[in-house]
């Protein structure tokens, strides 16, 4: 199963990748998070874990198993029968807009039973979290473009 989602924001990259990559704080801007714990250091750096407790859904560890700082990482998780690979991007596209994209690839022998039951709250979690990124970004910049 892959399910993806993308979101252009009215911020610069590097502000939308301030607030994507604080991975801890995620639960602070979007409702399909409840709570992520760093195993060490919050910060990503491959081979870093982190458990993630969202609504509906197991609770359930990510390791971040590639990283390009300022623009993208991936991060996976296993569980019996399923094996998860969750992406994330940010790319500048124009005027100092950025657009934020982010998915899952979902494989293993389990994944078109998991998917049945998942699929529908996948895509709305995916949709949510890229509307919380975007609002959250867009309020960092105008702050500071205020002060």
């Amino acid at each position: 199963m892959n399910r993806e989602h993308s979101i252009e924001i009215d911020a610069p990259a590097a502000t939308v990748w301030a607030v994507f990559s604080d991975v801890v704080h995620w639960p602070d801007w979007t409702e399909s998070v409840r709570r992520v714990v760093p195993f060490d250091a919050p910060t990503l750096v491959v081979g870093a874990q982190f458990t993630i407790e969202q609504p509906r859904l197991p609770k359930l560890v990510w390791q971040v198993t590639e990283i390009d700082p300022g623009r993208a990482w991936k991060w996976r998780s296993s569980s019996p029968g399923t094996t998860t690979v969750g992406w994330h991007e940010v790319v500048p596209i124009d005027d100092g807009r950025t657009r934020a994209s982010q998915g899952i690839d979902q494989r293993g022998f389990l994944t078109p039973v998991v998917g049945l039951f998942t699929v529908r709250l996948t895509e709305r979690y995916l949709a949510m979290e890229s509307q919380g990124l975007k609002a959250r970004s867009e309020q960092l910049h105008a702050n500071d473009r205020a002060t």
